[in-house]
């Protein structure tokens, strides 16, 4: 399975954190001045995609042509056009790193575009010391004991089974915009298992 990392331009983060999860990945993409960010870090994008309105000049000159691609759309994000572009390419696993922090409504904007790619990328976005997955099907979690888990939905869901947390819940159904039952949860074990029938879920793990 294809791996990807995407690199935002938002929070720089940190070289001992970004360095690791571009190892692991078979693609290191930047979205636009998410290039600046990843240079900062020590880690050199194999692409960097976007209308390439951010990046700066400097960063430019430091990467090969062949590696910037130019999306003229301004009807979706930087982001929107870096998933895009690897579900094209056969890609199904994306870590994304650097949507946050900065400009709020970047931040909340960032989280919602990735709605309508759960159902066909596995999703991880990343910052140190904590893990945010959209869920649209059961999947099980590494985790160190003890760690805090927070489930939020982000539409009706239904047939919601926890396993490996304090709090378990079976077949539960979890309404939009209610999160009194599902945050703050704590694990018991080295995994966790979230189960969803129908629905989005947003599982936050702290590491």
């Amino acid at each position: 399975m294809l791996r990807a990392l995407l690199i935002g331009n938002g929070q720089t983060q940190p070289a001992a954190f970004l360095k690791p999860l571009a190892q692991a990945a078979d693609w290191v993409l930047a979205a636009d001045g998410g290039a600046d960010r990843a240079l900062t870090a020590g880690v050199t994008p194999d692409i960097i995609i976007g209308d390439l309105d951010s990046i700066s000049p400097a960063t430019q000159k430091r990467i090969a042509p062949e590696k910037l691609i130019f999306v003229d759309n301004q009807n979706n994000t930087d982001l929107e056009k870096a998933l895009d572009w690897l579900l094209a390419r056969g890609c199904k696993s994306v870590t994304l790193t650097g949507f946050t922090g900065g400009r709020l409504d970047f931040t909340l904007g960032n989280f919602l575009s990735l709605v309508p790619y759960t159902p066909k990328l596995q999703l991880t976005v990343a910052g140190p010391g904590w893990r945010l997955y959209p869920l649209v099907q059961p999947r099980r979690f590494p985790c160190r004991p003890g760690a805090r888990v927070s489930l939020i939905p982000l539409k009706n869901c239904t047939g919601v089974t926890l396993r490996g947390l304090k709090y378990p819940l079976k077949n539960a159904r979890l309404p939009f915009g209610k999160t009194g039952r599902t945050l703050s949860n704590q694990t018991t074990g080295k995994t966790f298992a979230v189960s969803i029938k129908s629905g989005l879920l947003f599982v936050y793990v702290e590491e």
